[in-house]
């Protein structure tokens, strides 16, 4: 079968999914503040929780562009199951490539079948982008290490039952799994927050809280890089989708809401400021599109440009999602502030995608070294070229 009709009917597949078992019930999660209770198990019999993991451990071996239309069609319906979705693939990620074989043995096919969800936790009250700025400790013992200090807004940590955790020890960046269970840590529930409000946020406080040494994801000081990079990068990935599901929900609302009413004698569709709000809506759309997919095939193929398009992806996408909101809710008018209609909800969900995952501001820094980065690596190779033309 033409790999086009594959990937068509895939998300077809994950569409379905999405408007019968996850979209009906967004506004309970916002309401509510936590997912419905169906949500996980309906995502594990999918097959939908850690798809790109090999059979053997209970995934799809899906690829990234695959995963990239799943986390958009699950983001146009509920961007709280979206963050779950995030947070849990960057847990199994981490796991499956850091992790030791003890460590996949006892929890990658666990999380795979929803019997255990996964979180992932850099983030503290004084260290959001700065994972330099991170203050819980590590101090190593004999058989382990011992965590002290506190991960804030983590998402979905009121449910997890294991953690990937950045701390330092002894200066040096170290990933840790921590069990839910483990004596010494507390989980403290964050509420009323302005957006994904579903994604039952956590505290979690360490107090001499014991870790073996077997539960360290590669050794001290090899955490910041390869474990938090290669994550932040899934989570990166995810989001961009999600905010152009968001986007794509505002632009259906839309089409819906400026189809059905009338204003001034006519239907709204009919108005030209109309027309062109919706225009910008469908523009941004398709190159979210594009430039996420672009992103997934990268990553499929190992691309070294992969990090530099994702950066990309995600700030283009998020910031378009949020113009997209805006123009949903200016189309609504009044109705557009109410929580009889969702295009408020998604302009709360819109602005956390642009502070997660790397703030539009640390997106626009990033992307622009990347890029002066590579204009110097252009200009010396340019420079070598013609000093080789010069003595030939």
């Amino acid at each position: 079968m033409d790999p086009k009709s594959v990937r068509a009917q895939y998300q077809e597949e994950c569409f379905d999914f999405a408007q019968r078992a996850v979209q009906p019930y967004a506004s309970v999660h916002d309401r509510s503040q936590r997912i419905a209770d169906h949500v996980v198990p309906e995502l594990a019999k999918a097959g939908y929780l850690a798809p790109f993991l090999q059979q053997r451990w209970g995934g799809r071996e899906l690829d990234m562009v695959s995963l990239g239309i799943l986390h958009e069609e699950i983001g146009r319906a509920c961007s709280s199951v979206r963050s779950l979705l995030t947070v849990h693939g960057m847990a199994v990620q981490s796991i499956l490539r850091w992790g030791n074989e003890t460590l996949r043995q006892r929890w990658l096919q666990a999380l795979a079948h929803g019997e255990v969800v996964g979180a992932f936790a850099i983030s503290e009250p004084n260290a959001g982008s700065d994972v330099n700025g991170i203050e819980t400790s590590a101090e190593p013992r004999l058989d382990g290490f011992v965590l002290n200090g506190q991960k804030k807004w983590i998402t979905f940590g009121q449910i997890a039952g294991v953690y990937v955790v950045l701390a330092h020890c002894g200066g040096k960046p170290t990933a840790f799994l921590i069990e839910r269970d483990r004596p010494g840590l507390t989980v403290t529930p964050i509420s009323d927050v302005l957006g994904t409000r579903g994604s039952m946020l956590g505290l979690l406080t360490f107090e001499d809280c014991f870790v073996p040494a077997t539960n360290l994801l590669g050794r001290p000081g090899f955490g910041a890089n390869p474990v938090a990079l290669s994550a932040l990068g899934f989570g990166r990935y995810s989001v961009a989708c999600g905010s152009l599901g968001i986007a794509q929900a505002c632009l259906d609302a839309s089409f819906l809401y400026a189809n059905r009413i009338q204003r001034f004698g006519s239907a709204l569709r009919g108005h030209q400021l109309i027309q062109q709000m919706i225009t910008h809506m469908m523009t941004d759309v398709s190159a979210a599109r594009l430039l996420c997919r672009e992103a997934g095939r990268m990553k499929d193929e190992k691309d070294p440009q992969e990090v530099q398009c994702t950066f990309v992806a995600k700030y283009f996408a998020s910031t378009a999602a949020m113009r997209a909101a805006d123009n949903a809710v200016q189309i609504h008018g009044a109705n557009g502030c109410s929580v009889d209609y969702p295009v408020e909800r998604y302009m709360r969900d819109a602005k956390v995608m642009e502070i997660i995952e790397g703030s539009t501001q640390i997106q626009e820094i990033t992307i622009a070294g990347l890029g002066f980065q590579a204009f110097e690596q252009q200009a010396r190779a340019s420079a070598s070229t013609n000093r080789q033309t010069e003595f030939a």
